[in-house]
């Protein structure tokens, strides 16, 4: 029969000791030993414990093909950076600095789902009395959620053996304990381990699982970064300050894209959808503003339309500034360099400042030709026509490169009431768009020469 103990595993080597020591014995690695635990199976009469003799792999072809039908959770928005929805059996992390609304969220993913599905809302924060006060002011007392406060990740499971929900959400992962442990609830040891027995349960029920899990000051999730890699997707909920808007946002799903991008409103009733997001991150000045240009980005499966915003102004010290919020500081500063060698506009003398209206990250480079554009009409005060999208990558040979998805884009321009787009001219549309214009250039002289309305 198989036992279990306590033993200390550096991570820097990988060497074990039976007793915690400030220095690994094998390395010389300090403060590298933390508690994991080991299962020991005595072997008998020279077999090894446990096994039967008949082979237990199969063959890939012998596998079933049937896909279990995904479980919506009653929010489209989450289900669409799911990837469609639950998959039976998945564990979902998702992490977020305090107040952001992780709680909220599933609180009424649970609500939303419990009329047709068994679930568990498992509080290790939270008394069962102030997770109730908070349903009733979300407007959600009334749903047939089972509530346990429980720290005791084996008193969980306990729970979730009795009760067989098809979901569970645990509010938070750092909370939890393990009985065969000695440290305290939050460590490195703890939550590696309470994470493996809710993954084991989750893969062997096709329970899915949610785990709420704390941030650093650096906007990562606490504890081991083994804990991203156990589960199968991790989500991050972020935020501009001050506003009300919140984005939740894949890192990782085995089950869908990455980088896909949900969008809510934080109002005194909850968290609420927002179905057309590209309408929040957009001005709409009354008139054309010198610096502010419109991009087409794709966040995931969604396209976006999205409004750089720079502004430059001269330079009164000896280095100029280069500031960038929502795209790559890295990416500002190859596009100046092109715009001087290619477009015969020189900034050594002014400091330039990009910011990408609320608070999402450009991670294509979809938004160079915007950025370059913007970057230009604040530097000759020249605004550009409030009509007019952008996108497109631009080399460093100044020429105009096309992106994925372009056709999906300029749709999206044309449904938001945009006429015209300018786009690498292998980014044409196979069909003309009705009562849109799209001008297709191939380098950068060209679009700023467009830009400019000459």
């Amino acid at each position: 029969m198989a036992k279990t103990k306590a033993i200390y595993v550096c991570e820097s080597c990988g060497g074990h000791t039976l007793k915690w020591q400030g220095q690994c014995p094998d390395c010389g690695e300090w403060n590298s030993l933390s508690e994991t635990v080991a299962s020991i199976s005595a072997p008998r009469g020279g077999h090894i414990s446990g096994y039967t003799g008949e082979p237990q792999s199969r063959a890939l072809s012998d596998v079933s093909e049937e896909i279990d039908p995904r479980l919506s959770s009653g929010i489209s928005e989450l289900d669409r950076v799911l990837g469609g929805g639950l998959v039976p059996g998945a564990v979902i992390l998702i992490g977020g600095d305090p107040g952001i609304g992780k709680s909220t969220l599933l609180l009424q993913a649970s609500a939303a789902m419990s009329d047709r599905l068994s679930t568990l809302y498992v509080s290790g924060e939270e008394s069962l009395r102030q997770v109730a006060l908070r349903a009733r002011r979300l407007g959600i007392g009334d749903s047939a959620v089972d509530l346990l406060a429980e720290t005791r990740v084996e008193a969980v499971l306990m729970e979730a053996e009795g009760r067989k929900p098809q979901v569970i959400v645990i509010d938070s992962v750092q909370t939890l304990h393990t009985e065969t442990l000695q440290s305290a609830p939050g460590s490195v040891a703890q939550l590696r381990e309470s994470t493996s027995q809710l993954v084991r349960y989750a893969k062997r029920t096709g329970c899915a699982v949610f785990l709420v899990g704390h941030v650093t000051k650096d906007g990562t999730i606490a504890g081991p970064r083994v804990l991203e890699h156990m589960v199968d997707t991790v989500l991050y909920f972020e935020n501009d300050a001050g506003s009300r808007f919140r984005i939740i946002r894949a890192v990782k799903n085995r089950f869908g894209a990455a980088n896909e991008l949900g969008v809510f409103a934080m109002t005194g009733d909850g968290l609420k959808e927002v179905r057309n997001p590209s309408a929040i991150f957009l001005s709409r000045h009354e008139e054309p503003v010198a610096g502010s240009v419109i991009t087409v980005a794709r966040e995931g499966s969604r396209p976006l339309l999205l409004e750089l915003q720079a502004l430059v102004d001269e330079n009164h010290g000896n280095y100029p500034k280069r500031i960038s919020v929502g795209l790559e500081l890295n990416r500002l500063a190859l596009l100046l360099a092109v715009l001087h060698r290619h477009g015969g506009v020189a900034m050594v003398d002014q400091d330039v400042f990009i910011n990408v209206v609320g608070g999402v990250r450009i991670n294509e480079t979809s938004a160079d030709l915007a950025a370059v554009i913007a970057t230009l009409s604040s530097f000759r005060d020249r605004p550009v026509a409030s009509d007019t999208v952008f996108f497109g990558e631009v080399g460093l040979a100044g020429e105009i490169r096309p992106v994925p998805f372009g056709e999906e884009r300029i749709m999206e321009a044309a449904k938001h009431g945009f006429k015209r787009a300018i786009v690498p001219a292998k980014n044409m549309p196979s069909q003309i768009v009705p009562e849109f214009e799209v001008i297709p250039v191939t380098r950068l002289a060209q679009a700023i020469d467009i830009a400019q309305g000459r």
